[in-house]
């Protein structure tokens, strides 16, 4: 508040002085006082949040003396885990593995197919498959590491069985506005990935030799899907620091972005084919494309989970075209992804109307209503953002 140049000198220097004890007693104390309740009961939330974002050895140090004296830990991530919560998961449960650590790891529901290449991936268990099972290995944990997400909202049903846990919970996370869901969280979200601070943390807390080439494989894939391959979220050089370190420990980094992107059935390229075709609409005004695919649609080829992975990248290489969406139907909602170009905030779209979020550049999120009322509120907010959806905002 104060812009002011105190100088004796300056004729108003006292008249401004009384202005801002003025403004300071009349306005601010009341609002000091009507919120103090809430300063006292957040306080500790925030400072944490502040110093392990700024002070990772903080966090490494508090983090490692909750994993040495654990005997048995749950790993969890977010509902529809994608690469970097899959990559990032089995990363800490094969690092266990080499510590004789008991550790299982959890997801709220359906685990990508073309993934199941990864050291581990058979042993993840589907929370929604069986629900008995997952309550049970929970409630006997005496630490949750929680990673690639940080909001209850993304844990879906298992919330009910982890929020109330009194074990300790460590979040690792890249995601904007982390929530007080954790004892220990890390977050950064100029990170380009989860998995690039999981190997950030495991380097910092149990050094180098730690991390086993199949580690340093669950990894690079986590960086790799979460960067699309560095077309985004990868302009800062530590990622590509660390991405050389995971090379040194001996990875074919060919082997593995083929396993990523070339392990589809040919359904899902006729899938792709008929989305393009006939499932896109481009609206040029607005700088903005989007699929839109139906149940329907899917059944019809034969659809498997991770099939319209980044079906949502295409028609950004539109000319012209700065930032698109893909809305999927589900059983009692709309999927809804986005991806944007340049300084459009797709994770702003996807907050204030999807009950989503993510990064500037790829964000999700979902919509309670059908596919045709979905697409129809999509349409309908973006002459909202009409000035910035141009090719000069790249």
């Amino acid at each position: 508040m104060f812009f002011y140049k105190f100088t004796y000198k300056n004729k108003h220097f006292y008249q401004t002085l009384l202005y801002y004890i003025h403004f300071f007693v009349l306005i601010i104390k009341p609002l000091l006082i009507v919120n103090c309740y809430f300063c006292l009961q957040n306080i500790n939330y925030y400072l944490k949040i502040i110093i392990l974002n700024t002070i990772s050895s903080s966090f490494t140090k508090n983090a490692k003396a909750e994993i040495d004296k654990a005997q048995n830990i749950v790993i969890l991530s977010h509902k529809n885990p994608d690469g970097d919560a899959l990559g990032s998961g089995l990363a800490f449960y094969n690092l266990f593995a080499n510590f004789n650590k008991k550790a299982t790891f959890i997801v709220p529901n359906q685990l990508l197919v073309y993934l199941k290449w990864m050291d581990g991936f058979n042993d993840i268990i589907v929370f929604e498959n069986n629900k008995s099972k997952g309550q049970e290995i929970i409630k006997s944990a005496d630490l949750i590491i929680m990673i690639d997400f940080n909001h209850r909202s993304r844990l879906s049903q298992v919330a009910d069985s982890v929020l109330p846990h009194k074990c300790p919970k460590i979040l690792i996370d890249h995601h904007p506005d982390p929530e007080n869901i954790a004892d220990l969280i890390y977050s950064r979200i100029s990170s380009s990935s989860t998995a690039e601070m999981v190997y950030e943390f495991i380097e910092a807390a149990f050094g180098k030799d730690a991390v086993s080439k199949t580690i340093a494989e669950c990894l690079f894939t986590g960086i790799v899907t979460d960067t699309g391959t560095f077309s985004y979220n990868s302009s800062n050089q530590i990622t590509f620091k660390i991405v050389g370190e995971l090379l040194s420990f001996g990875i074919d980094k060919d082997y593995i972005i083929d396993k990523i992107y070339n392990n589809y059935s040919e359904y899902r390229l006729r899938l792709l084919g008929h989305a393009i075709n006939s499932k896109m609409k481009v609206l040029h005004e607005y700088g903005t494309a989007y699929i839109y695919l139906s149940q329907k649609d899917m059944d019809s080829y034969n659809f498997e989970q991770g099939d319209t992975e980044g079906f949502v990248n295409f028609p950004l290489s539109i000319k012209g075209i700065v930032f698109s969406a893909i809305f999927i139907e589900k059983d009692n909602y709309t999927k809804c992804s986005f991806r944007s170009k340049g300084d459009f905030p797709a994770n702003l779209v996807a907050k204030e109307h999807f009950s989503g979020g993510g990064h500037k550049n790829a964000a999700g999120g979902e919509y309670k209503a059908s596919l045709k009322k979905t697409i129809e509120q999509f349409e309908s907010i973006l002459p909202e953002y009409k000035k910035y959806l141009t090719v000069k905002s790249l």
